[in-house]
């Protein structure tokens, strides 16, 4: 009651209503702005070999992303500084850095995704795993530098063969004691990108809502594109199904040949690797949802690494998904491409241990 004279305060079922509503209004604007605040927060990244074919445009996509407020570019070629000079004058807000020669450990220092195409293209006639022997060792050298400077980080593998590279990443971060299986990833978002391409392309869809699941590895008939999977839903005569699966696997092969002895795929595996370094981002940024194929430890089949589709969340791999049903043509590409799959990690992992 109030005081003598005062009208007695009243409080009503409405008035508690409208101070509960006001209550659970700011909390919900409070939680919607720390989360918006939160999958905005800034990341470093570094792109090592970012004066090459792949690395500068991959580098410039890179710059243009929201979500890096610093980019590292490392390179050996000397004109890596100038690479990086040439970005910082893009109007965008990440600040762009280049590094060269000895300056590895200091590029990748705080960084939380580091991208890696470092390494030699393909020219006609040569497989991805015809660049085994030197790629090895620039991925190895690369992988200890990041076990030393940013142990946490976020390693996402371009540099072929990745179906051999990842597990040399792997077999490298164990020796220093550093593994996080939930941090490595051999990028394969270029098969996905071409299925997506080419399917739509083929049945006249719309490439930005046509979804291909490709599982496997990253060369040649490891690549499986499910076109049983395809959505929205599309059928395939046998002549289609073949002449499509076969564009999808051997998609490098095909640019490979028409830059006749000029190089690889460069512009879409830059655009690729961006894609899937976004998705990487989003995901340890808070955002939900985010499920990309990639080339991970795994146990959903004999490999010891596959491509399948995968949740990503703020550690990393999230849930490594199965790749579902598939039919009878599906499942004889799988197996048919297992044993080199196997063996090709196998080949990865006993180069580290000879060298």
């Amino acid at each position: 009651r109030g005081a003598v004279g005062e009208v007695p305060l009243v409080i009503t079922p409405t008035m508690l209503s409208t101070v509960s509503n006001t209550v659970r209004n700011n909390l919900k604007r409070h939680v919607a702005a720390s989360a918006a605040a939160d999958q905005k927060r800034g990341f470093k990244a570094a792109v090592l070999g970012a004066a090459g074919g792949i690395g500068q445009p991959l580098s410039l996509l890179m710059k243009l992303n929201p979500q890096v407020t610093e980019l590292s570019c490392y390179d050996v070629a000397p004109i890596t500084p100038g690479v990086a000079v040439d970005l910082s004058h893009c109007s965008s807000p990440a600040q762009a850095t280049g590094y060269s020669g000895d300056d590895l450990n200091k590029a990748l220092d705080g960084c939380q995704v580091v991208v890696i195409p470092a390494g030699v293209p393909r020219k006609p006639g040569m497989t991805r795993d015809d660049l085994f022997n030197t790629n090895a060792g620039i991925v190895k050298n690369l992988i200890a530098a990041c076990a030393k400077s940013c142990p946490n980080a976020a390693l996402l593998i371009i540099s072929n063969p990745v179906n051999s590279t990842v597990p040399i990443a792997a077999e490298v971060l164990k020796k220093a004691g550093v593994y996080n299986p939930a941090k490595l990833f051999g990028v394969t978002t270029l098969d996905v990108c071409r299925a997506r391409t080419f399917v739509s392309q083929a049945k006249g869809l719309d490439v930005n809502k046509t979804n291909v699941t490709v599982i496997g590895g990253h060369a040649g008939t490891t690549i499986v594109p499910l076109l049983s999977q395809v959505e929205p839903k599309a059928t395939f005569t046998d002549a289609e199904r073949d002449a499509l699966t076969h564009r999808i696997m051997f998609g490098g092969d095909e640019v490979v040949k028409a830059k006749a002895g000029g190089g690889s795929a460069t512009l879409s595996m830059a655009y690729a690797g961006a894609e899937f370094a976004d998705s990487v981002m989003t995901a340890m940024a808070g955002g939900k949802g985010v499920t990309q194929c990639t080339f991970v430890e795994s146990s959903i089949t004999e490999a010891p690494f596959f491509s399948s589709p995968v949740t990503l969340g703020k550690d990393g791999v999230e849930t490594i998904h199965g790749y579902g049903e598939v039919n009878e043509y599906e499942k004889k590409l799988i197996s048919d491409m297992m044993p080199d799959l196997v063996s090709q990690a196998k080949k990865g992992v006993d180069w580290v241990a000879a060298n």
